[in-house]
């Protein structure tokens, strides 16, 4: 117990919130007509400026910038304005007293319809639903919320709510399309649906604590373990009270497995991979390979 505690006062004491964004952004345009990439010649600089210079939080904060990317694939053109992408989110964030990333999102989001204009400036807080600065204040929110949520035990809920809201607006605009509620493996209302939900709660406080482990692992292995272990058997042991299939659980595994299986290595009781692939069957190979190395 004296060594927990230990290891908690270390945890607390030395670190420092990472909030707001430092987004890199990367275009593909392959798919696009010359006339169309001419338009967009300053999109991925004009996004990535926004990203970076809006203030998405309540307060002031110091310390570092939470590291993302937004990949986006045009898919098409229409008219003058009106585009169609595919966008891949990916976040990290520092593991205390390393050199190495956590990886907090990796989402593929196969739905964006938006307008932007040659020579566009993009604005924050408008009155009515943008769905160019909508879709990023979105993903916002979404990405300080989960890291939020790694820090400090269910702090991501503002924001969680702020992009819950967006989700709303969305829905009620005429580029409702990736805004609705859908079936499909991913969609935005999906996971900040699952977020703010209650029966998530304890998953979401198990992750925080899943994040303790992984600050701690180089100094307190066993400790660490331990914490990312509770995080398997809590959610295994929900199975009977949540969709194991919820978005947010695959957004988190999608993220997370590689992490996982390299930090449960060593574990000596190899049944953990097992209820693993129980709970995130599409990545079952990982798991299997870790079991037989």
């Amino acid at each position: 117990m004296k060594k927990l505690t230990v290891f908690l006062i270390v945890i607390f004491s030395g670190i420092s919130l990472a909030q707001e964004l430092n987004c890199k952004v990367l275009v593909n345009y392959e798919n696009l007509s010359v006339s169309s990439r001419e338009k967009l010649v300053n999109f991925a600089s004009v996004v990535e400026d926004y990203m970076n210079k809006t203030k998405f939080s309540p307060e002031e904060w110091e310390g570092e910038k939470i590291e993302c990317t937004l990949n986006i694939f045009f898919l098409s053109a229409s008219g003058e304005v009106n585009y169609s992408a595919q966008v891949v989110v990916v976040s990290q964030r520092p593991i205390y007293k390393s050199i190495n990333n956590s990886p907090i999102l990796t989402i593929n989001d196969p739905q964006w319809s938006f307008t932007f204009q040659e020579g566009q400036a993009l604005y924050s807080g408008q009155s009515t639903f943008d769905p160019l600065t909508g879709f990023l204040d979105y993903y916002a929110n979404l990405i300080i919320g989960m890291d939020w949520d790694t820090w400090e035990k269910l702090s991501g809920t503002q924001y969680f709510s702020k992009a819950f809201d967006i989700v709303n607006l969305g829905a009620a605009s005429q580029f409702s399309a990736g805004w609705e509620k859908n079936s499909n493996t991913y969609s935005r209302r999906g996971i900040v649906e699952d977020l703010l939900n209650d029966k998530f709660r304890q998953f979401r406080e198990a992750i925080y604590e899943y994040h303790l482990g992984v600050d701690a692992f180089d100094v307190y292995r066993d400790i660490a373990m331990q914490k990312i272990v509770s995080l398997v058997t809590t959610l295994d042991a929900m199975k009977s009270k949540i969709d194991i299939n919820s978005v947010l659980v695959r957004v988190f595994f999608d993220a997370k497995s590689g992490e996982i299986t390299d930090k449960l290595k060593l574990y000596p009781d190899k049944n953990i991979f097992k209820t693993l692939k129980k709970i995130d069957p599409s990545h079952a190979s990982k798991y299997d390979e870790a079991v037989g190395s």
